[in-house]
């Protein structure tokens, strides 16, 4: 396998627009990196050029310490799995594992090892006289992984290969490719808009937005301390809960929001003196909105409960705090009433502050 390195990478197309801006970061032989973002921040086009489906308009890619910018496709030593799994309908399943070992000139013997290979990895082997017809939508992606893994490639790009599943076959899919990886140490970079994907694949993770890399960390670092409101918003479900206002010491750290509502964050908030009196936006996730047994005190707030979403093994609630709508995450055991207000107090510990102008976390 092989190391990917990008080196102030930069796409810009005929009309001006800028599709990657100034990327530049390395991914790890043998590593699963992420790329994620919404649509349009740039994570296929990155993930193109390294395929060399996409120009460079300026910066050094290498794979393998090797710079391909002027590379032809062919001779990059990749493999691609896409959104489509773009089969061939006429051909078998072992015909379409087998057809690019076949353009390549190996010999049958080494075709019939490699399919033999993936289709064990894969848990093909009884589908190997089937067509894709015939396969479900979780057997068909199976298959376009295998087409990827018999040629033995320096490196895997992924783009978006679950969106076209459902939640259920989404699920046994990320196992599978987790499952994949580990087996081969392969080198991975996988594309998603998906952010739970992101989460649960990646042994880190690049986060975009608008062609500009806005952090790249490990899933748990890029979730307990995000570098900005993008980050911290995108990554997490429900989204944290952003709220504006300014902070003043009263009986400890309240948010001022204007219009005579604040929100108390507790004795125990560590801020710093700067920040008083000044606009701050503060996050909250969900978890750590914590319902308040016994009476309401200087560091509760009683939201208004309009939506209770029980799912099992926890229950989410829409609240509305004025104008503010918040999303709370309890255990099954707490059942909140709907049109009843709710005391809740805020994790101190668990309070993220950004500029509320930049979005920029302060630390």
């Amino acid at each position: 396998m092989a190391k990917v390195g990008f080196e102030h990478i930069r796409k810009v197309y005929a009309n001006g627009h800028v599709g990657v801006a100034d990327a530049t970061f390395e991914v790890a032989d043998g590593e699963l990196l992420v790329l994620v973002g919404p649509s349009g921040c740039g994570k296929s086009t990155l993930l193109r050029m390294i395929a060399g489906l996409e120009s460079i308009t300026s910066g050094t890619l290498t794979i393998a310490d090797r710079v391909v910018n002027d590379i032809a496709p062919k001779d990059r030593d990749i493999a691609m799995v896409f959104q489509s799994y773009a089969l061939y309908p006429h051909m078998t399943v072992a015909e379409n594992l087998a057809f690019a070992l076949k353009l390549r000139g190996h010999s049958k013997q080494e075709v019939a090892a490699r399919v033999k290979e993936a289709a064990d990895v894969l848990q093909l082997e009884t589908m190997l006289d089937r067509k894709p017809g015939v396969l479900s939508g979780g057997q068909r992606q199976r298959v376009a992984l295998g087409r990827a893994l018999v040629r033995h490639p320096q490196v895997f790009l992924l783009d978006e290969p679950l969106s076209n599943l459902d939640a259920k076959l989404r699920m046994s899919m990320r196992v599978e490719i987790a499952r994949l990886h580990r087996q081969l140490a392969a080198t991975m970079i996988y594309v998603t808009h998906d952010q739970i994907e992101a989460m649960t694949l990646g042994q880190r993770i690049v986060v975009m937005q608008d062609g500009q890399i806005q952090q790249i960390d490990t899933p748990m670092a890029l979730y307990e301390k995000p570098a900005n409101l993008f980050v911290a918003t995108f990554l997490g479900s429900p989204a944290m809960n952003v709220l504006t206002g300014r902070l003043h010491r009263d009986d400890g750290v309240v948010l001022d929001m204007g219009e005579g509502m604040r929100i108390p964050l507790g004795h125990q908030a560590r801020i710093d003196e700067q920040w008083l009196d000044r606009d701050i936006s503060v996050g909250v996730r969900p978890e750590h909105m914590l319902p308040t047994t016994g009476s309401v005190n200087a560091e509760t707030f009683s939201p208004e409960v309009e939506v209770v979403e029980p799912v099992g093994n926890e229950v989410f609630a829409t609240l509305r705090h004025g104008a503010l709508e918040l999303v709370a995450r309890f255990s099954p055991e707490v059942l909140p009433e709907v049109g009843k207000p709710l005391p809740l107090s805020v994790s101190s510990r668990h309070l993220h502050f950004f500029d509320a102008v930049t979005g920029q976390r302060l630390s």
